[in-house]
């Protein structure tokens, strides 16, 4: 259906038809309404391939959200916030998922290049830190959440990681526990890194002797949890608690842990990251530091979207505080 049959049926130029179908305030509301009462008879629907070609990138109205597990609801939630602001905003989101694998975050970022998006919302994994400069000095408009990258200068919404992994740490040692092992994500990740942080903080700040062996990494996946698990508990000396840095190690965590049957808290204390539904409906109750997820993603859609109305202004760093949620997982000693 062309704008020239509705330019017909409604009486007005094609020009007119053009700037009503846009958005433009330069046409009389009666005009207008018209306008889109013809279009809307006619279910006439905008090629909007046609129109991110003809129009520069930042008024392209699609904007791009890069996550890097899809299956984790905390990230579902993060896509959820971005998702309602981009509608409220009148922007189409493309979301692509990259399972940490640095050749597929680099192939999507090319993509949404190629599509010309606005801007793009990231979760950067790591690998990519040369060709994200190299977008980066271009000016293209960008957000990470979750984590950074720490030689960028680019516009960040987080969480304070460090308050919640010492949070989590102190539980524990409140209820007793001094061997504590944390399960760790990624290495080279900000968020890693900042959680381990604040787990040796608790643990100076108690008194306790930091061990090294007590620290396992698990990649931030269901499986790296569980074996994980595993390698805690076949020390000659096993922790009485653990605290492990998201909820998918966490699950295989807990499900280790039954195969194994370990009783928690009696034989073994747990604290999680990432308040997910279940928690509260495991047996017992588990205990997390809680991140507000779509929260996050609201606050990186509309950082973003400021960006796009002023690239010139100053970057901005957004952190938002986690919450402790005590249930019974973590146990008296």
């Amino acid at each position: 259906m062309s704008i020239k049959k509705i330019a017909k049926l409604a009486g007005v130029s094609t020009a007119t038809v053009s700037r009503v179908l846009n958005g433009s305030d330069k046409v009389k509301d009666q005009t207008a309404e018209k306008v889109l009462k013809v279009a809307d008879e006619l279910n006439y629907r905008m090629d909007h391939v046609a129109r991110r070609m003809k129009v520069k990138q930042s008024d392209s109205l699609v904007i791009g959200l890069i996550i890097t597990d899809i299956d984790n609801s905390f990230f579902a939630n993060v896509a959820k916030g971005v998702e309602d602001v981009a509608y409220k905003n009148k922007h189409v989101l493309m979301i692509c998922n990259t399972n940490e694998d640095p050749g597929k975050e680099k192939f999507f970022l090319n993509s949404m290049l190629s599509e010309k998006v606005s801007g793009i919302i990231m979760v950067p994994t790591s690998g990519n830190e040369t060709f994200l400069k190299s977008i980066n000095l271009e000016g293209f408009p960008m957000v990470m959440v979750d984590r950074k990258v720490k030689s960028m200068n680019v516009d960040t919404v987080s969480i304070n990681n460090e308050t919640g992994g010492f949070q989590a740490t102190e539980q524990l040692i409140k209820n007793g526990h001094r061997r504590i092992g944390i399960i760790c994500g990624i290495k080279g990740l900000t968020n890693t890194e900042e959680r381990f942080n604040g787990y040796k903080k608790a643990l100076e700040q108690a008194g306790i002797p930091f061990d090294e062996e007590l620290v396992v990494f698990g990649n931030y996946v269901e499986r790296g949890g569980r074996e994980a698990l595993k390698k805690l508990i076949a020390l000659d000396e096993p922790p009485t608690a653990i605290f492990s840095t998201n909820n998918l190690m966490t699950l295989g965590c807990l499900k280790e842990l039954y195969m194994q049957k370990i009783r928690i808290p009696d034989e073994m204390a747990l604290v999680g990251f990432d308040d997910s539904a279940w928690a509260e409906a495991m047996i017992p109750p588990l205990t997390t530091i809680k991140q507000p997820g779509y929260e996050l993603g609201v606050n990186a859609a509309e950082l973003l979207i400021k960006r796009l109305n002023n690239k010139n202004s100053s970057k901005l760093n957004i952190v938002l505080n986690p919450e402790l949620i005590v249930r019974e997982s973590c146990g008296n000693r």
